[in-house]
């Protein structure tokens, strides 16, 4: 769904869309001109609407109010932002995605902001405009298609129209929002649809539209390369893996940063194979590799002064004659080698070859998103990612990215005790340790693969899914964590 934003003129009482959504602080509403303009313009019904709803402002309140033909709008949309201080990207993002949501099927929406917002707002502002438009409708038929989806939105800006600044803002607001949106749609697409090599396409299609370099290793360069344990994860299906490398490179790049995605387009378990209820979400088991590829798509937009590197280790997990078995002994790009233990662990392998071969280009940092772990949701719950790294002032940029970008993560330890656990008796390590902490030791699995190279890992299992709309996020695949990788990147080039 493509939706286009233009700045409103003249008074936004009298606008023509369909909704008028009014982004509104926490409490004393009479003092926001804007409340108040619109509440006069209704003889004051607007307040005492909000009273008897007992309406606070509070981040992701809504509340609808339908006009009764009194205005031109039909209905009006109090979003709300949280307390007035304080008020920056990330609520402003999270409020006008709430309400571009709730206007979803009418073709035109009003945006008006009580307060005066910086370009960095306005950009967020309108992140929230193409997140919150976000629907995957593609395979819905007749009654169940979209009939008047939104496409024009007016943003009424509290000191009047936007300049030139203002403009490209809005553009690049929005075309963060489509990069969100493009991992979004690959984790929503089934199995049968977004194999391997249909994620090397759209890696190929980015990189043609954004001017970007990109490398595809097919299963036997794979294999050629010695990313062994990347093949034997993927020798188990039909659709053979896929070795994705895209690159940006500016004239001057200030820093290099590369990140990695595991990208699981379907896991059945392999031969240790999932239960069957629940499996179906195991299309989601490549939503660190969307994520990737949703930045460097927002990066080619964006383009900042930073090399970045996307790689993406790509495969399917599947339980046939050709299948890797538990016993089974690889050996890694890194040239260790690895004892099986079980084959549903598999997404530490496909990333162990892809750190391993990242670690190569040299860059500065190297950060990997992968659904790794249930051990991870157990600990952090759904709503929130863990990360892992030794680097304390790395970890303190990370927390500002996600912090930036609105999104939720929370840093664990690297706990040397649980190294131990991946000590093989026949190879250099087995791949899994023992259950309880098992997101903490498939983070140190992952560390032997990334030698002196600054690392942090992601364990994004939990959020990458919504069973809920909420905020930024709609329900099903959510586009995280590509804000905050982003906003990761954009940090380094300044």
């Amino acid at each position: 769904m493509t939706v286009s934003i233009e700045f409103g003129s003249g008074d936004f009482a009298a606008s023509k869309a369909d909704v008028l959504a009014l982004v509104v602080t926490e409490g004393g509403f009479e003092k926001q001109r804007a409340f108040a303009h619109l509440d006069q313009a209704l003889g004051g019904a607007l307040a005492a609407h909000v009273a008897t709803a007992q309406f606070k402002g509070r981040l992701d309140d809504l509340l609808d109010v339908p006009t009764l033909g009194r205005l031109g709008v039909r209905r009006i949309l109090l979003a709300g932002a949280g307390p007035k201080r304080g008020l920056g990207t990330t609520r402003l993002r999270s409020a006008v995605a709430t309400a571009t949501r709730a206007a979803i099927n009418v073709p035109s929406l009003a945006v008006v902001l009580s307060e005066i917002v910086s370009v960095p707002e306005l950009r967020a502002v309108a992140e929230g405009v193409g997140l919150g438009a976000y629907g995957f409708t593609k395979y819905f038929t007749g009654d169940r298609a979209p009939k008047k989806p939104l496409t024009g939105v007016a943003i009424h800006l509290a000191k009047g129209h936007g300049n030139a600044g203002e403009k490209r803002a809005v553009e690049q607001g929005l075309a963060v929002a489509s990069a969100v949106n493009l991992a979004r749609d690959a984790v929503n697409e089934p199995p049968n649809v977004l194999t391997p090599e249909a994620l090397a396409e759209t890696a190929r299609k980015i990189a043609k539209e954004g001017k970007l370099k990109v490398t595809v290793l097919d299963e036997k360069a794979i294999r050629k390369a010695g990313m062994n344990l990347h093949f034997a994860v993927g020798q188990g299906s039909a659709n053979p893996p896929r070795l994705i490398h895209l690159t940006y490179e500016p004239k001057r790049p200030k820093a290099t940063i590369a990140l990695v995605g595991k990208g699981l387009t379907f896991d059945s378990g392999g031969l240790c194979i999932k239960p069957a209820p629940g499996m179906g979400d195991m299309k989601s088991d490549m939503g660190g590799a969307a994520a990737v590829l949703g930045v460097m798509a927002a990066i080619a937009a964006i383009r900042p002064n930073v090399t970045v590197h996307g790689i993406v280790a790509a495969a399917e997990n599947m339980p046939d004659g050709n299948a890797y078995r538990p016993a089974d002994v690889f050996t890694s790009l890194d040239g260790k080698t690895v004892e099986i233990i079980n084959t549903d662990a598999e997404g530490r392998l496909v990333l162990a070859d892809a750190l391993a071969y990242t670690r190569k280009l040299e860059p500065d940092v190297m950060i990997d998103a992968a659904t790794l772990t249930g051990a991870c949701l157990v600990a952090l719950g759904k709503n929130c990612s863990a990360f892992y790294t030794a680097d304390d002032k790395l970890a303190r940029r990370f927390a500002a990215a996600a912090d930036d970008a609105g999104e939720q993560f929370w840093r664990m330890p690297l706990l040397e005790e649980l190294r131990e656990q991946l000590s093989s008796d026949i190879a250099d390590l087995k791949h899994t340790g023992d259950r309880y902490g098992g997101s903490i030791s498939a983070a140190l699995f992952l560390r032997e693969f990334v030698g002196d190279t600054p690392w942090i890992h992601c364990d994004i299992a939990g959020p990458v899914l919504s069973d809920r709309p909420k905020g930024m996020y709609p329900k099903g695949a959510t586009g995280h964590p590509v804000l905050t990788f982003l906003s990761m990147v954009e940090a380094a080039g300044k």
